[in-house]
C-alpha cells in the first residue's frame, strides 16, 4: 500500500488532541495553529505580532 504525502496543514496536524478544557474553546485548534505557523512565516516574532498578523488578515 502506498502512502500519499499529506500537503494540506488541517490533514497533517489532524490527529493532534486538543488540550483546552471544551466550554473555553473560542476557535478551532487548526485556525490557531495556521495563523501561528503563517504569522512566523511573515514575521511575526511574539504572541503580539501573531495576534497582529491575524487581525489583519481576518478577512482572509
Amino acid at each position: 500500500m502506498q502512502l500519499r504525502p499529506k500537503y494540506r496543514l488541517v490533514e497533517h496536524f489532524a490527529e493532534i488532541d486538543d488540550p483546552r478544557i471544551e466550554r473555553t474553546k473560542r476557535h478551532k485548534l487548526i485556525d490557531i495553529l495556521t495563523i501561528a505557523i503563517l504569522g512566523m512565516i511573515c514575521g511575526a516574532d511574539s504572541w503580539a505580532g501573531m495576534e497582529s498578523f491575524s487581525k489583519a488578515k481576518h478577512q482572509w
